[in-house]
């Protein structure tokens, strides 16, 4: 039998985001919902649970975003991210654990105001803030170095926005996968854009970058429906649409996920699919037996899951019932 929706979010509350990920631990769950509206439910459920945890969420629908390509699916989350919000409650906790004092309102959040609120001289306190934040990120190489030049370089912006908007901009947009000339950045220096080799160690980065801005690290889902779909083109609507290659790049990008476990840290990964992934023998998890064979739950009990197997099969609320696969 399927395990309700609220009966997932409570094991995902109690058994992941409270503790386990929290404390650095990572996970990586396959949920089967067959109705839309059930994985939408779902979807708010596991924001809400994250939200409440300090978690930052993150949501890439493969309908919008190309998810056989890992550096589409990191620039999505970064559009997602608030970069600034994240870089003054790094900075002001910084600040603070060094004993300075902080304006009341983070909109006076800048270098000159801290200045004069802690008798320091401009030009020195921004040395040494620069030394600090450097001790912290720079230093950390759980992070990937062109993550954490980017991320520098976010800081500093936002400590002192005049002195070199552009730059900052164009770090940005560099996380997003908006920028146009990479040239722009190479006073950073980030000399490459995120592409398909890079983009996994841009994700794995995250979840680290947001413990240092005071988050309990990263939930992220993906809902890979769109994957299982294949209508002949003039009955297509808007969006993507996965040819049989595309699929099975998906496929080894899911693997992927399983097997770089022990490389993620403070992050929970839900991918949503519908009972098609069970079912389907054309374009379902069995056309891949990399994945296929991770996830397969050959024995199990008729009636009742393990609600912490890899694959989980879930229904909403009053369609509980059996799903073959």
């Amino acid at each position: 039998m399927n395990l309700s929706s609220q009966d997932w979010l409570t094991i995902l509350r109690t058994e992941y985001l409270d503790d386990f990920v929290r404390a650095g631990g990572a996970a990586v769950k396959y949920l089967v919902v067959a109705d839309e509206a059930d994985r939408a439910a779902l979807r708010a459920g596991m924001r809400a649970a994250a939200e409440e945890n300090g978690f930052q969420f993150a949501f890439v629908d493969a309908v919008s975003t190309r998810v056989h390509m890992i550096d589409q699916v990191f620039h999505e989350v970064a559009r997602q991210v608030d970069w600034e919000a994240l870089c003054y409650e790094f900075l002001a906790r910084t600040l603070e654990a060094r004993g300075l004092n902080l304006p009341a309102r983070p909109d006076d959040f800048a270098l000159s105001t801290l200045a004069q609120l802690n008798s320091y001289p401009e030009l020195l306190l921004e040395t040494d803030i620069e030394r600090w934040v450097h001790q912290r990120i720079y230093q950390d190489y759980d992070m990937a170095q062109e993550f954490r030049l980017a991320v520098i370089r976010l800081c500093m912006a936002r400590l002192d926005p005049p002195a070199d908007p552009d730059l900052a901009q164009a770090a940005k947009e560099w996380l997003r996968g908006e920028l146009r000339l990479i040239s722009s950045l190479k006073r950073v220096p980030i000399f490459q854009k995120i592409a398909r080799h890079n983009a996994r160690h841009m994700l794995i980065s995250l979840p680290h970058w947001l413990r240092h801005a005071g988050k309990s690290g990263l939930v992220l889902v993906l809902d890979i429906s769109r994957c299982l779909e294949a209508p002949r083109r003039g009955q297509r609507d808007e969006g993507v649409y996965y040819s049989t290659g595309a699929l099975l790049d998906a496929y080894e990008l899911l693997r992927q996920f399983i097997d770089t476990t022990d490389e993620l840290s403070f992050c929970f990964v839900g991918v949503v699919s519908t009972d098609g992934f069970l079912a389907d023998e054309r374009r379902g998890y069995r056309r891949y037996d990399a994945l296929y064979l991770r996830l397969a739950d050959e024995v199990r009990d008729r009636y009742r899951q393990n609600p912490l197997s890899s694959l989980v099969r879930v229904a909403g609320e009053g369609h509980v019932e059996e799903v073959a696969g």
